[in-house]
């Protein structure tokens, strides 16, 4: 066993050593071996590294489109929301002023009925007064009558209880007090 270590010492002291340059066999077995690894990248791992960046880069880009896509919509929703906000607006504002305009118009009305039930009631109480002036009027004619009859026939001495010659001295006597009051008052206007 020495011997043969001895014998692979003296065989390596004989060949020159140089470190930088390689044993040829190792040098053909790396080459052969390397272009085998770049063969089998090249053919299966490429494509599919090449797939997975172009699904991930659509993936990017569909996702900025489906996002500006989103934004757009977003950004048409929100002007039509404005639009019917402003269209709200617009008939509330209108809604507002018709029911202005509809108070107004019962409360003028309300007025109307006001004016006319009190222009109504002053007609009433007008005529109930006539009314009640001719009834006090004829009371009065008949008492004053009566009362006059009475003491007529107590100055004449005589009876007057013939009806119609009552009748006519009854009426004498109210109309000649009637042109009197008549008189007078033209003579205070």
């Amino acid at each position: 066993m020495t011997n043969l270590l001895a014998a692979a010492v003296v065989a390596q002291e004989t060949e020159e050593y140089k470190p930088l340059a390689p044993d040829t066999a190792e040098l053909i077995f790396g080459t052969i071996a390397f272009a085998i690894v770049l063969i089998l990248v090249g053919w299966k791992f490429v494509p599919a590294i090449r797939k997975t960046l172009e699904e991930r880069t659509d993936a990017i880009e569909g996702g900025l489109k489906r996002a500006e896509a989103a934004q757009d919509e977003a950004k048409e929703t929100l002007e039509q929301y404005r639009a019917k906000l402003r269209e709200a607006q617009l008939e509330a504002s209108s809604l507002r002023k018709k029911a202005e305009e509809q108070g107004a118009a019962i409360i003028a009305e309300m007025k109307e009925q006001a004016q006319a039930e009190a222009n109504r009631i002053r007609e009433a109480a007008k005529a109930d007064i006539e009314a009640e002036r001719q009834q006090a009027l004829a009371s009065l004619r008949s008492e004053v009558g009566a009362l006059s009859v009475e003491l007529a026939g107590r100055v004449v001495g005589e009876s007057l209880e013939d009806s119609a010659r009552q009748s006519r001295v009854v009426d004498r006597f109210l109309e000649e007090l009637e042109g009197r009051a008549r008189s007078q008052e033209q003579i205070s206007s």
